[in-house]
């Protein structure tokens, strides 16, 4: 790849791996040469490993005090049986293999220390001397090139007589090209080039489409966020159609039903003459950044790398490199977003800017550009620090403090630290299925994108759209309490609680919406934003006339809803906590007044909207009626834990037992509401195949009158609240409503999946579920350029660990009931559960088991057992 200046690799790498042999002039040991450039490559953030066959290697020349945050040093001797850390205080141990494993366990074990950094192998430069024989054999050398390893950067500076491997550059030269490889290095990461990406297939995403309608799609799917800040995938240079655009995580303009996303000052644009016509664009899911290559470049292709930082909350950070001509000037590195004023302004090469909303909160920003260059290429480095407030104007101050201390780490520690905080992400909640590559890489891109779109502290709002899309204004709809937040409890259980304090610190709100209806407790609204009241639009277009919405005046089960996940993080954890007992009692007393009670003493929920939105007024809905009950049970049993409201928890259960909910003993069926049954007897395969639009097929009113649904509404209860419903009721309602089921939702095939899996039909639950994994990414709904389905991220997520895996978990027990399709040989998991890292090795012959402290589990039929670091539990024949 040249680019002007005589390059020997054409990558800027994070790690460099050299053989003793190598790395020895003369074989006396390390010259000052090297160590001085050893000691240049670590202060930008490097890794360098020496590696010996032998014992032998003083390294006393690189034991020299470096930034806490340097790259490390790291010694492999003895044929790989110690990998020593160099330290303040001087080499420690990082594992101690078994002896007789030989040579070949060199690299693997290198590979292993680094990846827990998020270095992989295409992110390593591994120079040696020997990997050929004179007897036209393999060198010992060759040994390092351990299968999984082929993306190395390998070179050989030795003489070579016989040849190199496939695979390796023959550089040759000793010493002094040593020196010359190590010396490219330093003057790559000095003169900002775009840093190298790891292009593992079950790692990354790549697009090459330049459609500009899938063009948007691209920018939804490869945002990148954290902290609760996130960053639209757009192209650097103004483009048409081009939608870029930073939001902030509860941060909302406008008032009543008008609130959007506020959004905030860009930190992207980069003034491109010519612009791209071809490009490749790659989002590395392993370490947080995306990447993006010009393909008609003229041998000096326009390259760009950002990140959002998440060991620097609310820094953000971009490389660009090109042609001096096309990079010349790359414009102020703070612009303002489409139809939103913009205060800024610079001063001794920092700027400046905000966004302000009508509440008085705002997004802001205070950001550097450097440029330097190398040759014919020119390179521009970017780093924005934001600061958000939903209340007040951002502290600007603050911003300027985080951006001087990202750049006094410089830009590759920051991406070391990104790198390395990515891996331990991923070391603690991942997913691996052996024998479907697709569907593991798709289900890591949902896990991804959850994580860009959740925050640690404060408050979450969680709209249903995330930070990728400003679809729905960014309102917050059950999709966060239901969907979204059971997810995100097995991955982050703080984001969980900072999700539960949203709900929470609106409880008053909720409280007032009851009162003003003359009903008592609490009812959530429908959609919610920055205050807590109702902000659902009264209509929408349809079919060129504004058809009413309702669903901000009948669809009440949020109240449950939201009581649900409160419980459900609680239980999840472990942890009984004060976000719950609240939520739990409000909202029962909100049932309580909501219910009407016959002649006969029975309970009633009338003119009300469930989850299937294509019938609305109706009564009786049993997802309504049981998730209630549920409510007002599970708020008595907290009333008498806590003592709170204890006098009214016998009320609770006495209503809680005198709800109808629709269900026929004879055919094991819940009625979806009262008089359901009798309605036009459709199917979806009368219409069309799934996902199918049904309105607009049908009509509004012959889609009421009829059986379809758009979709689970009775299947939620058996995800939800499994103890709720009758046993053995779950192959009846699948069967039942399964056929008539549209999915028009993006939040239905993924909990169809779920349900699926644990009715003990794993194969059509795959099917289901890669609808839901292909529905951002293949855009099924045409809908993902306004941001990316976060209800259905988090339902496959779901699906997978409590539909696939089985994983529940009841009075502080784990049980594992797997249920593999037949396409996938192997499911291994990690998430956390009780407060515990867990690992899950699924086969189907046995479970295995592994956690980071005591935590009891069972598989079904079998009594709990407490797993205290690993055990396989076999399933009773």
């Amino acid at each position: 790849m040249p680019d002007g200046r005589g390059t020997l690799t054409g990558r800027t790498v994070a790690a460099v791996a050299v053989t003793w042999e190598a790395a020895t002039a003369h074989r006396r040991g390390l010259t000052a040469a090297v160590c001085r450039r050893v000691t240049a490559l670590r202060a930008f953030g490097v890794d360098v490993v020496v590696i010996s066959r032998t014992s032998a290697a003083p390294v006393d020349g690189l034991l020299r005090p470096l930034p806490r945050d340097a790259g490390r040093l790291l010694l492999s001797l003895d044929q790989g049986s110690r990998l020593l850390a160099a330290g303040p205080d001087g080499l420690r141990p990082l594992r101690q293999p078994d002896r007789s494993t030989g040579m070949p366990d060199v690299m693997r074990g290198i590979l292993a220390v680094l990846a827990r950094q998020g270095i992989g192998p295409g992110l390593v430069l591994l120079v040696g001397s020997q990997f050929g024989a004179p007897s036209g054999t393999a060198g010992p050398d060759s040994l390092l090139l351990v299968p999984g390893a082929e993306r190395m950067i390998a070179v050989s500076v030795g003489t070579e007589p016989c040849g190199v491997p496939a695979g390796v550059v023959h550089l040759g030269g000793g010493h002094r090209a040593l020196l010359d490889l190590l010396d490219e290095q330093a003057r790559r990461h000095s003169r900002q080039r775009v840093p190298a990406v790891d292009e593992d297939p079950a790692w990354i995403l790549c697009e090459t489409e330049t459609d500009l309608l899938r063009r948007r799609v691209t920018e939804s799917l490869f945002t990148l966020g954290a902290g609760g800040l996130a960053t639209r995938g757009s192209v650097e240079e103004a483009a048409p159609a081009a939608q870029p655009m930073v939001l902030a995580a509860g941060v909302y303009d406008g008032t009543g039903p008008r609130q959007h996303l506020l959004a905030g000052p860009i930190w992207t644009r980069l003034a491109v003459e010519p612009a791209p016509a071809d490009d490749r664009r790659v989002l590395d899911l392993r370490t947080g950044v995306l990447e993006r290559t010009e393909l008609t470049g003229d041998g000096c292709p326009l390259r760009t790398l950002r990140l959002a930082s998440i060991t620097f909350p609310g820094v953000v950070a971009m490389r660009a490199e090109g042609p001096a001509a096309r990079l010349a000037r790359p414009g102020r590195p703070l612009r303002r977003p489409p139809g939103k004023a913009m205060a800024g302004g610079h001063a001794n090469g920092t700027y400046w800017a905000r966004t302000d909303a009508e509440s008085c909160g705002g997004i802001g920003a205070v950001a550097a550009q450097r440029t330097r260059g190398d040759g014919e290429v020119r390179t521009v480095q970017r780093m924005a620090a934001y600061k958000t407030s939903q209340r007040r104007p951002p502290d600007l101050r603050a911003a300027a403090d985080a951006l001087r201390a990202a750049e006094d780490a410089g830009f590759g520690r920051l991406l070391a630290s990104h790198r390395a905080a990515w891996a331990a992400r991923w070391e603690t909640v991942d997913v691996q299925i052996r024998g479907d590559p697709a569907a593991q890489l798709a289900a890591r891109f949902a896990l991804f994108q959850l994580w860009c779109g959740i925050k640690s502290r404060g408050e979450l709002a969680v709209g249903a759209r995330g930070l990728s899309g400003t679809g729905y204004a960014g309102h917050v709809f059950w999709d966060a309490d239901v969907f979204t937040l059971p997810a995100v409890v097995t991955m982050d259980p703080a984001a969980a609680a900072a999700m539960i304090r949203y709900r929470l610190r609106r409880l008053k709100a909720a409280r007032g919406r009851a009162l003003a209806s003359g009903l008592q407790g609490a009812r959530f609204p429908w959609e919610s934003a920055a205050s807590g009241e109702d902000v659902t639009p009264d209509t929408r277009n349809f079919g060129g006339r504004d058809v009413p919405i309702l669903t901000g005046q009948l669809e009440e089960h949020i109240s449950a809803d939201v009581a649900w996940a409160a419980a459900h993080y609680a239980n999840w954890t472990g942890r009984p906590h004060r976000l719950v007992t609240p939520l739990l009692v409000d909202t029962a007393r909100y049932w309580t007044s909501r219910c009407r009670l016959d002649d006969a003493g029975n309970a009633h929920i009338d003119d009300v909207i469930g989850p299937d939105e294509y019938h609305e007024r109706v009564s009786d809905n049993a997802y309504t009626n049981v998730m209630a009950r549920w409510n007002l049970r599970a708020a008595a049993d907290a009333a008498e834990r806590t003592g709170t409201a204890a006098g009214e928890s016998g009320r609770w259960r006495d209503l809680a037992s005198r709800i109808v909910d629709g269900y026929d003993p004879a055919t094991g069926r819940y009625e979806q509401f009262a008089g359901y049954f009798g309605l036009e007897p459709l199917q979806v395969a009368d219409v069309a195949e799934p996902p199918v639009v049904a309105d607009l097929l049908l009509g509004r009113e012959r889609l009421a009158g009829s059986q379809l649904i758009k979709q689970p509404d009775v299947l939620m209860l058996h995800h939800l609240v499994p103890d709720q419903v009758e046993p053995g009721s779950l192959g009846p309602n699948i069967d039942y409503y399964g056929p008539r089921t549209t999915h028009e939702s993006s939040l239905s095939p993924a909990i169809t999946a779920s349900v699926l899996a644990r009715a003990g039909r794993p194969d059509e639950a795959l099917a289901m579920l890669r609808i839901a994994l292909a529905l951002d990414l293949d855009d099924l709904t045409g809908t993902t350029s306004a941001g990316l389905h976060m209800a259905n991220l988090g339902g496959v997520w779901q699906a997978i660990v409590a539909g696939f895996a089985g994983v529940r978990v009841r009075a502080g027990v784990m049980t594992i009931d797997p249920q593999l399709p037949e396409a996938w040989e192997s499911l291994r998991l990690r998430f956390r559960c009780l407060g515990r890292r867990v690992r899950l090795e699924i086969t189907r012959e046995r479970t295995g088991i592994w956690a980071d402290g005591p935590l009891m589990a069972a598989l079904p039929g079998q009594a709990p057992q407490l797993i205290a670091g690993s055990a396989s539990l076999r399933p009773e024949v």
